[in-house]
């Protein structure tokens, strides 16, 4: 291990020491949060699942799919993705673009994890969104959120300086979708919710994050990232966290309403 490395870890090393002196609220992980406590409730014996933007990475794995008796359509812009996931993960799979895309209004549950940062028109996506799932069933989100710092940051680096500043602070983050190209195009919780309600999706629950590892690798940058979330927060509210995550459901009547969720 190199110097840089290990002077890397010792920072983030302090820096989730750090994080122990905040509430929990401060320092739970988005990602695994929506993972293990929101995303197990899209999936029920012998239901129909659609998992929008997964490709090579679904949203579940094969042997709870096969225990749970799954129907798992897989639908991404890029057919080689869909190729990449594991074999008999989906039944059927879809290579269109979400902004484009009209579905059949029969989905028990929609899965869309990680992915809405990546389309360019997000009003399009829900709308596509919408017409996949059937009336009463509902439909899973998590994404980044476009207020947050390091989204800011990567609006306006080039694609091919921001991923060699990622993969070379954090290796891992090269191993999944984290190089795609991010638009954030409406990507905060006050606009997915407007798009959702005119969408006939009512809000069931919401869960707003305020933690990411993006400037853990120098405690400075990391003091200072926290004081922009404080400054931030009294500015702009929930639209002001790091990630966020949904449960919609869809409208009986075709009407909107929602029911807002706790953050």
């Amino acid at each position: 291990m190199g110097i840089a490395r290990r002077f890397i870890n010792f920072n983030v090393k302090i820096c989730r020491w750090i994080d122990g002196f905040l509430p929990i609220a401060l320092r739970r992980d988005g990602n695994e949060y929506f993972l293990s406590q929101v995303l197990p409730g899209a999936f029920s014996d012998g239901s129909l699942i659609y998992d929008l933007g997964g490709g090579s990475e679904p949203c579940i794995r094969l042997e709870d799919k096969m225990r749970m008796n799954l129907k798992i359509v897989g639908i991404d812009i890029s057919a080689d993705e869909l190729a990449a996931a594991p074999s008999g993960i989906y039944d059927e799979t879809i290579a269109a673009d979400l902004c484009q895309y009209t579905g059949r209004g029969d989905a028990d549950s929609v899965v869309c994890q990680a992915t809405l940062e990546h389309v360019y028109d997000t009003a399009k996506a829900i709308r596509g969104i919408a017409s996949v799932v059937r009336p009463g069933g509902r439909v899973f989100i998590f994404a980044p959120c476009r207020n947050a710092l390091f989204a800011r940051i990567n609006l306006v680096l080039p694609e091919s300086i921001k991923k060699k500043i990622l993969f070379a602070i954090f290796p891992k983050k090269g191993e999944g979708h984290d190089g795609f190209r991010a638009y954030y195009d409406k990507c905060v919780p006050s606009l997915i919710e407007k798009l959702a309600l005119q969408n006939g999706l009512s809000v069931e629950e919401r869960k707003v994050f305020w933690i990411s590892s993006y400037f853990s690798f120098f405690v400075p940058f990391y003091i200072l990232w926290r004081g922009w979330q404080l400054v931030a927060f009294a500015l702009l509210g929930k639209d002001a966290g790091e990630t966020f995550a949904y449960v919609l459901r869809r409208n009986l009547g075709g009407g909107a309403g929602a029911r807002q969720g706790s953050v």
